[in-house]
């Protein structure tokens, strides 16, 4: 298998083909950032006869990686695969880069080949109104986190570091304060939103959440927009605008507001206008024979939900590289029916006063009902129609962990006045595996 590095400027996505059908045969795209001029020129230019491999995995994200594995699984270890990327390092688990990746190197950071795709096993939106450069995006000490590169420069920041400012209230905003923390640095997290996490988080878990980060020291603007960023003297950024006027102090400053999926170049395969991305059917093939589209960038039918979506996060891209792989090489005809499921890791270095681990699965549509006052456990339950629709856990035991993707995917019914009246997360859990 080759690692064509320097190419393509894609994150999560795949593209596969075989000179033995049309040149555009077998591609498997997975992405989920805007593509350069070099991915244009991929587009145009690049032919199998170029690698002299039977199939390319476009992009070097974590669908890559597994659909590499699945490749692999099925005999094709012998030169008749390459993963075109514009990174020197083989696929790996992205998700550690805002997590492990980030602890000081006194408390036992993750470092490759430790998290390779398949050693082990959102963000947020990017708004269109965001223009990096010409808000000071590009100053020196202003970071994003794409890649081990970006990582690694990152690291180099903190170590030096004295105000951090993050922007951003999702995931990624969440894990780099986390592990800002731990480097003992005054963390600030700006976002426009009214708490965190709000594609997800219900008002009094998003609070819960918050009063836990600002006892470690965490400082929230909400509600607020970024202006421009300012250079000192020195050409590094040294002030945050906000659209108030108001100013926050900072010489590192860390973008944890997503990205676009990088889909403009392959329109000819079918876009999908209403979740964005690369439009495919329940085995990922787009609307022209041969190219599949999986990760990030493919807008799939949710089975469960009758519904399209484009799904931003690290359990999809695994399991939908290597349902389309199987389906191509074998023959396998399920449609790929996938749970929805998130979780985040956050103040797991050694020395933290408490480890935060939460998993949701399912819908999170509906009435809510919260139980647990989060020391350590909380859970919250949708509830639409008198079915449980979704379930978020956090602190939970393996058991209880193993238990939400069961209710998730079989909506029981369930008796809202006896999980109301649960006098503990373990009680409502129990209530809620009785009704399967």
């Amino acid at each position: 298998m080759a690692n064509l590095a320097n190419s393509v400027c894609l994150k999560n996505s795949v593209s596969l083909w075989s000179p033995l059908q049309s040149p555009a045969a077998h591609r498997l795209l997975q992405s989920d950032s805007e593509p350069s001029a070099e991915a244009t020129s991929f587009r145009l230019h690049l032919s199998p006869m170029r690698t002299g491999s039977e199939f390319v995995i476009v992009g070097g994200g974590n669908a890559a990686g597994y659909a590499a594995r699945t490749f692999v699984e099925h005999g094709m270890a012998d030169g008749r695969l390459a993963i075109v990327s514009k990174e020197a390092h083989a696929p790996y688990e992205r998700p550690a880069l805002t997590k492990g990746y980030l602890f000081p190197l006194d408390k036992k950071p993750a470092r490759l080949p430790g998290f390779h795709t398949c050693v082990g096993s959102g963000g947020e939106r990017q708004t269109p109104d965001w223009l990096p450069e010409k808000i000071g995006g590009n100053l020196p000490g202003v970071h994003y986190i794409r890649d081990v590169a970006d990582a690694d420069a990152l690291i180099s920041s903190l170590e030096k570091a004295r105000k951090v400012v993050v922007v951003g209230g999702g995931y990624i905003g969440m894990e780099v304060a986390a592990a800002a923390i731990g480097w003992n640095l005054d963390t600030t997290i700006v976002f426009p939103d009214n708490h965190l996490l709000q594609r997800l988080f219900t008002p009094s878990l998003a609070r819960r959440y918050e009063e836990f980060y600002q006892q470690n020291g965490v400082k929230f603007l909400k509600g607020a927009s970024i202006k421009n960023l300012e250079a000192g003297v020195d050409g590094r950024v040294t002030y945050v605008k906000l659209d108030d006027g108001s100013t926050i102090e900072a010489d590192t400053v860390i973008i944890g507001i997503g990205a676009k999926p990088a889909v403009s170049p392959f329109e000819g395969t079918g876009l999908d206008s209403s979740v964005g991305g690369i439009q495919v059917d329940g085995l990922f093939r787009t609307r022209v024979p041969g190219i599949f589209a999986v990760g990030d960038v493919a807008a799939f039918p949710l089975k469960m939900y009758n519904r399209m979506a484009r799904v931003e996060h690290v359990d999809h891209a695994r399991r939908s590289a290597q349902h389309c792989v199987k389906a191509l090489l074998s023959a396998q005809t399920d449609i790929y029916d996938y749970l929805p499921s998130f979780y985040s890791r956050v103040f797991e270095y050694e020395g933290s006063p408490r480890k935060i681990w939460w998993q949701f699965f399912g819908d999170n549509v509906g009435e809510t009902i919260e139980i647990g006052n989060f020391d350590p456990k909380i859970a919250t339950f949708w509830i639409d129609s008198g079915k449980l629709k979704g379930v978020l856990l956090e602190s939970g035991s393996p058991e209880e962990f193993q238990l939400l993707p069961k209710l998730a995917r079989r909506q029981p019914i369930v008796d809202k006045a006896k999980l109301l009246n649960a006098s503990s997360v373990e009680e409502a859990l129990e209530i809620a595996g009785s009704s399967l």
